[in-house]
């Protein structure tokens, strides 16, 4: 079994780090330039043909589960019983723990609503983020929505009551406008500040010592456009964005390529992982798009950690394929890679350490 030394890898942001969150983070760096993770958020919650009946599109193509599940926190904040796409927070609880049994990744991104107006994170009108940060309009009530997040966060563990390290990106798309945390709503330093605050918050306030921070940007062409509003080293463990192909192949292969160069270098230069925290073409019409679009990508810049594809939401919203959709069989090749990771392969790689992988056996052993 491969060990994670001090000398080799970067240690996570947080240096109180669990023991499970610390292998988690060495196996991703050992990882990097072997292969990179196939994700697919609220995978096995819904897809286009079934909602909450222990299932999954990808595995119904490939046989295999995803390596890394994407769900999202929203809704938590108000104390709903189910997050913004109508799963129940105890459901998606459940999920999250079978994706770690079974060594997956969990990451959780959070469309927050507008702490002022109630409304949407897609609102951006009444809100200025200095009103959150200390001394500020509506500060308390952004600690209380983080307490519930915390809350809701410590209690994902995993079989001997160990805390389920997770990917978590909150403000993601953060270079855009169309979030009331984006560019129109404050300043870098505002910014910088609110994500400081909540980092801290969460970890010397709620003691939560399992998360690896994602910061996930959106469109960017310059390394001041991408890091204009960085928090810093000791606040960020993976450095992402967000880009999907909204036209023609020729021009999301030049603005994936300029951004994909761009985090590449800046990955290196401030010794974080590198991934594509959102990407994918809703409905999917090129019917070779997996192999002959995506795979070339991934193949040039296979220092990237991880990609998440964007979710499964019924026939007319859905980004990986299903039984019988025109680019399963692209898929099943797409998934037969050796620069591809599903969950199959990553399981035996004990990404949280030996003794992760020795109960996953066992279980194994007890099914036969």
């Amino acid at each position: 079994m491969l060990s994670f030394a001090r000398a080799q890898y970067n240690l996570p942001a947080d240096s109180l780090a669990t023991n499970e969150t610390r292998w988690l983070y060495g196996s991703m760096q050992r990882l990097s330039g072997a292969g990179i993770m196939f994700g697919h958020h609220d995978d096995t919650a819904y897809g286009v043909h079934f909602k909450l009946k222990d299932s999954s599109d990808v595995h119904n193509v490939t046989g295999a589960y995803p390596a890394v599940y994407g769900w999202d926190l929203s809704g938590i904040e108000l104390d709903s019983l189910w997050d913004i796409n109508q799963i129940p927070f105890k459901t998606q609880a459940r999920l999250v723990r079978e994706a770690y049994e079974r060594g997956g990744i969990n990451t959780f991104c959070w469309h927050m609503n507008n702490p002022v107006t109630l409304k949407t994170s897609w609102d951006t009108s009444g809100i200025y983020l200095k009103q959150l940060l200390p001394g500020g309009s509506h500060h308390e009530m952004y600690r209380t929505w983080l307490d519930r997040a915390a809350k809701y966060l410590s209690s994902l563990k995993g079989k001997d009551g160990e805390a389920i390290p997770i990917l978590f990106r909150p403000f993601h798309e953060l270079t855009g406008n169309w979030f009331w945390w984006g560019t129109d709503n404050a300043t870098a330093d505002d910014f910088v500040a609110l994500w400081q605050f909540t980092v801290n918050y969460l970890r010397n306030n709620r003691k939560l010592h399992n998360l690896l921070m994602v910061y996930s940007t959106a469109d960017y062409y310059s390394d001041w456009e991408m890091m204009g509003r960085y928090p810093g080293d000791e606040y960020v463990d993976v450095i992402g964005f967000d880009r999907y192909q909204l036209d023609t192949t020729a021009q999301y292969n030049y603005h994936m390529k300029r951004q994909l160069e761009l985090l590449q270098q800046q990955a290196d230069e401030h010794h974080k992982i590198a991934s594509i925290a959102e990407t994918g073409y809703q409905g999917i019409p090129d019917s070779t798009w997996w192999t002959k679009q995506l795979l070339p990508l991934l193949s040039t810049y296979n220092k990237i950690s991880y990609l998440l594809i964007w979710r499964n939401n019924g026939p007319e919203h859905y980004y990986a394929p299903f039984p019988g959709q025109g680019t399963a069989e692209d898929f099943k090749q797409f998934y037969k890679s050796n620069n591809i990771i599903f969950n199959d392969r990553l399981t035996p790689l004990a990404v949280y350490g030996p003794q992760h992988l020795q109960r996953y056996n066992q279980k194994l052993v007890q099914k036969e």
